[in-house]
């Protein structure tokens, strides 16, 4: 089934979701970018990703406005909301940003126009939360004066091969008729596939057991780690050996951050006891989970006690923060915690990542971001496996220590023969 020829969109949360979206739709359709951000929106004026994932062919040959006036997406008639979906301080899901541009959106909203969340959200969350939203803004009802529908994003930051249309879509609407516009619209441009999903719910529930079952997965190779690293056996080798079997899942430890995976769980969790059922696992694999940058610290300031050395005045080198490598995303990355946790015990820290944005970091997390490393170190923790990393040989890394290089090799992306003192999860 072809969209209709008349398909206006808008998108709403020009992030690593919402951008990369709204540009290929833009090859295809008249598409407004809304949002609050006018920084952000300046950039992308003048063709430039600020989250520096897509270059300025992305935006070549794009029927696209950008706006952070949300009455100019009132021409448009099919409705995307991609924005992001945080826990706030106590772990608790904020669906503050998703409310406000229901709101926006809802202000706007035509009879016959229709409404697709990406956004990950526990299952109910669209039909409970969202629709009363833009139904009370509209004074439109759901359903009858416009169709809405979920489709789960399932961008991959920093993945420059599975891309946006190579990734197979989840779709999903409030009827028969509105899955068929919404899975054509989609359809045009993803090259991958759709998934019709029977029910909204359902597609909310595939979106967030998807992330929740890589946490849990990682969650039991980070205990095994802590096992193992008790009992003087390197986990890296362990998973090697265990990996030639053919059913063996090989999931690396390390540490669990980012906008996805770290933050999912809290959703559906969020969710089942909000109905009375207390979800053991999934809490359990992320108590793990956080526990890590905590296992990471101790373990350093350990070794450095073991070399007679006072870690009050010792200093570590922490390279790279951002939540994963090659990517510019600072949001939830536990290399955070792991520099707090470090800090607490009063070691002084110089952290450098090539790829974070200092003022962000700054304005985030009060953290500062060095240009280049200063001096010499007593600990090196190659938090992030960034290319540039990768890369360094030894004597690069002897020309940064002060003495015998000591280094925790947080994702094992080195050698590990290369270095006398070297520790990996």
């Amino acid at each position: 089934m072809k969209p209709e020829n008349n398909i206006i969109l808008s998108v709403t949360g020009l992030g690593y979701v919402g951008l990369p979206l709204a540009l290929e739709f833009a090859k295809q359709f008249k598409v407004i970018g809304f949002d609050i951000n006018e920084s952000r929106v300046a950039l992308m004026k003048q063709g430039i990703d600020p989250s520096n994932e897509l270059g300025a062919e992305a935006f070549a040959n794009t029927n696209i406005i950008f706006t952070s006036d949300s009455e100019v997406a009132r021409e448009a008639n099919f409705h995307i909301i991609g924005v992001p979906t945080d826990i706030d301080k106590n772990k608790v899901p904020n669906l503050n940003p998703l409310l406000s541009a229901s709101k926006s959106i809802g202000k706007i909203l035509k009879k016959g126009d229709t409404v697709v969340y990406e956004s990950t959200v526990y299952p109910g969350c669209t039909e409970e939360d969202c629709v009363p939203v833009l139904e009370k803004h509209s004074g439109l009802k759901a359903g009858i004066d416009f169709d809405f529908g979920y489709s789960p994003e399932r961008i991959v930051p920093g993945d420059k091969v599975k891309t946006v249309t190579k990734i197979l879509k989840i779709v999903s609407g409030n009827s028969s008729e509105a899955l068929e516009k919404i899975a054509a619209v989609y359809g045009s441009i993803i090259e991958a596939g759709l998934h019709h999903a029977p029910t909204i719910k359902v597609a909310e529930a595939a979106k967030v057991i998807e992330n929740t079952q890589r946490d849990i997965n990682i969650s039991l190779m980070n205990e095994l780690a802590i096992i193992f690293d008790k009992m003087n056996i390197d986990t890296q080798a362990v998973i090697e050996a265990a990996g030639t079997k053919w059913n063996f899942h090989k999931y690396q430890p390390g540490l669990v951050g980012g906008h996805c995976i770290s933050v999912d769980p809290f959703y559906l969790m969020h969710k089942a006891k909000k109905i009375g059922i207390d979800p053991q696992v999934i809490a359990a694999g992320r108590r793990v989970n956080d526990f890590i940058p905590t296992f990471i610290a101790k373990k350093v300031v350990q070794t450095l006690i073991e070399q007679d050395k006072n870690p009050g005045k010792s200093r570590v080198l922490v390279m790279g923060i951002t939540f994963k490598e090659e990517v510019s995303d600072i949001r939830n990355s536990k290399v955070i915690d792991l520099i707090k946790e470090l800090k607490d015990y009063s070691v002084a820290v110089d952290v450098i990542d090539p790829n974070a944005n200092p003022l962000e970091l700054k304005e985030h997390y009060n953290v500062s971001l060095q240009p280049n490393p200063i001096g010499k170190y007593d600990s090196i923790v190659l938090a992030v496996g960034h290319k540039t990393y990768r890369n360094m040989t030894p004597s690069d890394f002897e020309k940064l220590s002060n003495g015998p290089v000591y280094l925790y090799d947080i994702k094992g992306v080195l050698n590990k023969k290369d270095f006398k003192n070297y520790w990996r999860l």
